[in-house]
């Protein structure tokens, strides 16, 4: 152990192989593959919370594919001064689009 960490206590105690099993298996949903962290947050918090992010690169595609379709239209308009019902159509249901998934991942974070 660090000496710079401060923990200078230890902490010792035997488990069952099911039990071990099980904390395996929480560690997993958690995500975290630090036993002695992980045991140290159970202890001190009681809980951890997981969250699955999935959600967030799906919607930082979408941006990403919205600002780039942005930038074409813009260049486009640009070079021959004409703005196409079709190119803000499009821009319009990308936008719906982000800002359905912005609200499906707030109320996401809100119910936890």
């Amino acid at each position: 152990m660090r000496k710079t960490e401060g923990r200078t206590i230890g902490l010792y105690f035997k488990v069952s192989p099911e039990e071990m099993a099980l904390i395996e298996k929480k560690m997993e949903q958690a995500g975290t593959r630090n036993k002695r962290a992980y045991l140290r947050k159970m202890a001190v918090d009681g809980y951890i919370v997981h969250l699955d992010m999935e959600s967030v690169k799906e919607l930082t595609k979408l941006l990403r594919s919205l600002s780039a379709n942005t930038n074409q239209i813009a260049r486009r308009c640009n070079e021959t001064r004409n703005l196409y019902a079709e190119d803000v159509e499009d821009l319009r249901k990308g936008y719906a689009a982000a800002q359905a998934g912005l609200l499906s991942l707030i109320r996401k974070f809100a119910s936890l």
